[in-house]
């Protein structure tokens, strides 16, 4: 097991406002902080969803844990075998283990979700975002898969 040291110096703080917001209603991201801007410490999101609105298919990073906190609502979170319905809660799922989260059947949910270390990740719900508006084909994902250890 080796442990990797974070490279910045002071804090960093990214106010709501501030925040870039990717999408619109039933699924919203607001970027928070990226990778590079926390010297590879970590890299999360905010994502709010709509009543019983999917959030992500089954995926699975493969050098980076993902950490989910419910800030608000209820979900669903598939993790490896497991479907848990978390409200309030946290839930962890390491590197290597395929995960996906929607908002539980007539509820809402709004997640902080953090994942750690070493990934950029804004970069992909952008191109996410472009896919969704049918800017770019759905198949251009398969092209920056490995680059966003998705």
């Amino acid at each position: 097991m080796s442990f990797t040291h974070p490279d910045f110096d002071r804090s960093l703080v990214i106010r709501e406002a501030d925040a870039e917001v990717i999408g619109r209603a039933p699924t919203t991201i607001r970027l928070l902080a990226d990778s590079h801007a926390t010297g590879g410490a970590l890299s999360t999101q905010r994502v709010t969803l709509a009543e019983g609105v999917n959030g992500a298919n089954p995926h699975h990073h493969a050098n980076s844990a993902e950490l989910s906190y419910l800030l608000d609502g209820t979900a669903q979170l598939l993790s490896g075998d497991q479907l848990l319905t978390a409200g309030g809660d946290l839930v962890v799922v390491p590197p290597n283990v395929p995960h996906a989260f929607a908002a539980a059947p007539g509820e809402s949910a709004d997640i902080l979700i953090v994942i750690t270390p070493w990934v950029d990740r804004f970069e992909y719900f952008r191109h996410l975002e472009l896919t969704a508006y049918g800017k770019v084909p759905p198949e251009s994902l398969l092209d920056v898969q490995e680059l966003y250890d998705t």
